[in-house]
């Protein structure tokens, strides 16, 4: 595209919103740059700020008009490069459409614009005894969670953000407007269209609102957390916990480098062995059950240094711990850290935590693996030197070790973080044929490949 056309569309764009919806400042384009990924980053050639769907409908008109690419952004937390503008254009960010648009407490449900984050959702419905419990970690956006399916730590026992919607307005490459279903908690009626666009990463249409489920706050809430001398055995026990039906709201795996580091991170003394996290909610009687039931089953299978928190501080400082883990990798000045993804059938979890503390151990890097046990989801965190690209081959091979094994396994590359940049390269092994069908609704949708082009697949 020429200098000219650039300057002809960037006008054409500024015409239709508010001075204030747009940006070419250095600043601007380069925090749409990037997410917390470690793909390269790229700057948009403008920034647009839509405050309604006629906005979003606007900037796609002259987006197809002169070939345009358009890449949402919501919160910039992702993982896999989503938000990253890869071929550049326009990137659509959604901190302004950021209201509940329509609160149902009755119903159990709310209408949202994609901009709230789940903590600001979370602040207006907890008044009302209600909760929208997927929590990735990060203080995401809804719609940038609806976009990859996001999910977490509460997963276990909620779902993922696939399983939370019950509607969704979505804005076409051809600017229509569509509805994904309705507000009932249930339909037979056509095809399951929701489905398809949540986790297209916006690259089939840009999502303006969102209905969802809604869950009351349990009564009472018990933390516990135990040891195991390996992997494996945390494996094993978690998945006896599953298969004896004690109804955990949470219950996460992280291995021992992890808790070593996390412990030097933030100074939370925790056992520095294999380490199991529960969470266990419900009417005040049951948790009390619950947490009794599955510590006497994992003691019986080797658990050591059963804690249970002691007060609601305590417990808050658990999960601090579990969500910071991550963090506490990243945070070394001088290094970079890679991050895996992958998800696989309950029964593979044994042996594939175990290859993947192997893998780490026999490269001689320094890394951990963590992750979301109740439903087969762990993540790697592994620190490499950026300036040496021997290390930075060794870390990305181990996860591209462990994506394919999964796969093997019966699982998937990536179990909430998306596909985005990262993952494209394990599409065809893991999908088959159903690739070609991914990219005949890509091209039917977007024929100009104008939403979000370069991700999910070339």
């Amino acid at each position: 595209m020429s200098a000219e056309t650039t300057t002809d569309w960037i006008k054409i764009v500024s015409s239709r919103l508010a001075a204030d919806q747009v940006s070419v400042s250095e600043g601007e384009r380069y925090r749409h740059s990037h997410d917390e990924s470690d793909h390269s980053a790229v700057e948009p050639e403008l920034v647009c700020f839509p405050e309604t769907t006629e906005d979003v409908q606007a900037i796609l008109e002259t987006a197809r008009q002169f070939k345009v690419p358009v890449t949402a952004f919501g919160a910039g937390s992702g993982l896999e490069g989503q938000a990253i503008p890869v071929q550049k254009g326009i990137s659509l960010n959604f901190e302004r459409m950021n209201q509940v648009l329509h609160f149902a407490p009755e119903d159990l449900l709310v209408t949202v614009q994609p901009g709230i984050t789940r903590l600001t959702l979370n602040q207006r419905i907890n008044r009302h005894g209600l909760q929208f419990p997927v929590d990735p970690g990060a203080d995401a956006t809804i719609g940038g969670m609806a976009a990859t399916n996001a999910s977490g730590t509460t997963a276990v026992r909620y779902g993922v953000m696939r399983d939370q919607i019950l509607d969704m307005e979505v804005v076409l490459a051809d600017g229509s407007v569509i509805h994904t279903g309705t507000k009932a908690k249930k339909s037979s009626s056509g095809y399951s269209v929701g489905g398809l666009f949540t986790g297209s990463e916006g690259t089939l249409g840009i999502i303006t609102e969102i209905t969802l489920k809604l869950h009351a706050i349990p009564e009472h809430t018990i933390a516990a957390s135990c040891t195991f001398d390996t992997p494996r055995e945390c494996a094993e026990a978690a998945n006896s916990v599953l298969l004896m039906g004690i109804p955990v709201q949470r219950m996460e795996f992280v291995d021992a480098p992890s808790i070593k580091k996390v412990n030097e991170y933030g100074g939370y003394g925790l056992p520095e062995k294999h380490s199991l996290f529960f969470e266990f909610a419900g009417l005040t009687q049951s948790a009390i059950e619950d947490a009794q039931i599955a510590e006497e089953l994992l003691i019986d299978q080797g658990a050591q240094n059963w804690h249970v928190a002691a007060d609601a501080e305590e417990r808050a400082s658990i999960w601090k711990a579990r969500h910071e883990m991550a963090y506490a990798y990243r945070h070394q000045p001088g290094v970079a850290v890679t991050g895996g993804d992958v998800c696989v059938p309950i029964s593979k979890l044994p042996d594939l935590l175990e290859h993947g503390r192997e893998l780490i151990e026999t490269s001689g890097l320094e890394g951990g693996l963590l992750g979301h046990i109740g439903d087969g989801n762990f993540h790697t965190c592994i620190v490499y030197d950026p300036t040496s690209v021997e290390q930075k081959e060794l870390a990305f091979g181990i996860n591209d070790q462990l994506a394919f094994r999964a796969i093997e396994l019966g699982g998937t590359c990536t179990g909430e973080h998306g596909v985005g940049l990262g993952k494209r390269k394990f599409q065809e092994t893991e999908h088959g044929a159903a690739l070609t069908l991914f990219k005949n609704m890509k091209q039917m949708l977007d024929p100009h490949n104008i939403l979000n082009p370069g991700k999910i697949f070339e």
